[in-house]
């Protein structure tokens, strides 16, 4: 009992020490000639919403003693790019931008790298989750880990009781015998309920990510960025054996031939069968657990990590990574840097995704864990999550859902699927400016 507890200190110690040492990094940045204890005032635009971000603002500057002085915009992600460049062509915009990182690769070449020399990539490495890696290139961190949202699967605790299973899919393998106890057709051969949706991307609620867990768990990053900063396509790679045995195991689920059909286009769409009990497993974000209880209140329901391979892959899952990043054109970076890093603190960041019921981006927070069991297990999925560089995720949910289309239709082999969704996908990421 004393050795756990010490090695646990000594790896909480460890953190905060290397935190003390990046923040010293933080303080070398910032060139200011003065003492005041006040910085200067700056704008972010995001997309999260303004009321949360405000408040977390203000407990922020009450609490510490370095005020700060922030204007928020709150932005839709599916206006945020056009926005941005119109407001930077007439020479206005924020001088820091909080988004998805689904929207930094269109921007990157606007956003302003910090150097090794600031925050070295091990520290960096040691304070954020794995998945925040994707803020680093050859050349610095073009950003800053805020909120972190894992997919989860959520499953319906009755439905797996009526059907005397005790408990939930822990490897994909086992829906091939949740089918046969799950899955039900009426005399027609119509779905009346369903152990899983898979299969295709008109009714399945985030299908693209859902994918993308799959394609990270069997090794393929999706996209990868080499030392030049240029993103390609991972999906056409030589060797597409990992990828079309991806496609595979998706698509049969939507194949009346297959022993493992639970799935088609009548079905409503993946979260509103699962509200309604007739789908016994939903894969959905660690956000949508207050919607799901809000809907149904009376859903006998609970979550899980996602299911992993049962051999030759990792239990990876897809996260939904908000970050800080900095705008080139802003006139005071140095301060910039100073604010991003109060504003992703240990001391109060821990607090503000507690406030959302979401997990946290930094090891030293993770570390003193939770009684609460949601969050416990959202904080275990942070740990495992990734994502990839995206050039439009509109775009490559499209290109993923005609590839899987093609291939369950008929219309195209599985390996012309997959090697026509690639070089679709490298077309759109080569549009993107990188830097």
């Amino acid at each position: 009992m004393n050795s756990k507890f010490s090695k646990f200190q000594l790896i909480t110690l460890s953190v905060f020490v290397i935190f003390i040492i990046v923040g010293v990094g933080a303080f070398a940045f910032y060139k200011g000639g003065s003492n005041s204890s006040t910085l200067p005032a700056i704008t972010i635009w995001g997309t999260i919403p303004k009321l949360k971000f405000d408040q977390y603002v203000s407990t922020i500057s009450n609490n510490s003693s370095m005020q700060i002085n922030v204007t928020y915009v709150e932005k839709t992600q599916a206006q945020f790019t056009l926005d941005f460049i119109s407001a930077l062509a007439r020479g206005q915009g924020p001088d820091v931008i909080l988004v998805p990182i689904e929207l930094v690769l269109p921007n990157e070449d606007k956003l302003a790298l910090i150097p090794y020399s600031s925050m070295s990539q091990y520290a960096f490495k040691q304070i954020y989750v794995q998945e925040a890696d994707v803020y680093l290139n050859s050349k610095g961190i073009f950003g800053f880990p805020f909120l972190l949202d894992p997919l989860v699967m959520y499953w319906n605790r009755d439905m797996f009781d009526a059907a005397g299973i005790a408990t939930y899919p822990r490897l994909w393998d086992d829906f091939s015998k949740l089918n046969k106890s799950l899955t039900s057709k009426d005399s027609n051969g119509n779905l009346r309920k369903s152990a899983v949706a898979l299969g295709q991307f008109g009714n399945i609620n985030n299908a693209r990510e859902i994918l993308g867990t799959l394609l990270m768990q069997a090794g393929n990053p999706v996209t990868a960025q080499d030392a030049t900063g240029l993103v390609s396509s991972k999906i056409n790679m030589a060797n597409s054996s990992g990828v079309e045995a991806v496609v595979r195991f998706f698509s049969q689920f939507v194949d009346p031939a297959s022993p493992n059909f639970s799935w088609n286009k009548s079905m409503p769409n993946s979260k509103s069968a699962f509200l309604s009990g007739v789908l016994a497993t939903y894969f959905g974000f660690a956000s949508e657990l207050a919607d799901i209880r809000s809907k149904n209140p009376n859903l006998n329901f609970d979550v899980a990590l996602m299911p992993s391979p049962k051999s030759g892959g990792t239990g990876v899952t897809y996260g939904r990574m908000y970050g800080f990043s900095l705008v080139k054109t802003s006139p005071n970076l140095a301060a910039d840097f100073q604010i991003i890093t109060l504003l992703s603190s240990a001391q109060f960041l821990g607090d503000f995704s507690k406030s959302l019921y979401l997990p946290n981006v930094r090891r030293d927070v993770l570390v003193t864990g939770s009684d609460d069991p949601y969050i416990s297990l959202f904080n275990n999925a942070a740990l495992v999550s990734s994502t990839w560089l995206d050039a439009d995720p509109n775009k490559s949910n499209q290109i993923f859902s005609d590839m899987i289309g093609a291939f369950t239709s008929g219309q195209k082999s599985i390996n012309q699927a997959v090697q026509d969704a690639g070089g679709q996908y490298d077309a759109i990421l080569k549009q993107a400016v990188v830097q």
